[in-house]
């Protein structure tokens, strides 16, 4: 898919017509996980000095079985750069595949209410709950939205931000 038709491409549409201008520097590589992140953040914060940072990371640490705890220390410190940067964090709540375990699943799924309680910070829904629902929306792989998706994506993700913004 181009970048040109991802939901972070198309946000700031989104957006102006809710009545919010932004700008919206996507700072994500595919694949990232926080670990990268917490590797990469750093620049990116000195670079754009940005107002929020929405941080939407931990599918990939999932994907790979990475101790929850590990996750959120991880995201822990993410969120403490952010606002050392003067930047107000957001966390977006993400969701793996439940055939990790029940243990599993349920330990992951909490850490980001948790982080965000802890932390007082906004915790936004998962944002590919209303697509993994719907097939055709989902590449084969059945983790990946297809193109046709990002404009939903797009509405969600602003109809949350539009209150923390």
């Amino acid at each position: 898919m181009s970048i040109e038709k991802a939901w972070p491409t198309l946000l700031p549409d989104v957006m102006s017509k809710k009545g919010k201008n932004l700008t919206v520097i996507n700072g994500s590589i595919s694949g990232d996980t926080t670990g990268n992140g917490l590797a990469r953040l750093p620049e990116l914060l000195k670079k754009h000095q940005p107002d929020s940072v929405l941080i939407e990371l931990g599918a990939n640490d999932g994907l790979r079985g990475f101790p929850p705890n590990l996750i959120q220390s991880n995201l822990t410190q993410l969120i403490s750069m952010v606002r050392d940067a003067g930047s107000e964090p957001l966390l977006m709540q993400i969701h793996v595949l439940p055939n990790y375990g029940k243990r599993y699943t349920q330990a992951f799924s909490a850490l980001y209410p948790e982080t965000a309680k802890q932390l007082n910070v906004p915790l936004l829904p998962f944002f590919l709950e209303g697509v993994i629902t719907k097939p055709e929306w989902m590449m084969d792989d059945g983790l990946h939205p297809k193109a046709s998706a990002q404009p939903w994506i797009a509405e969600f993700v602003a109809s949350e931000l539009i209150n923390h913004l």
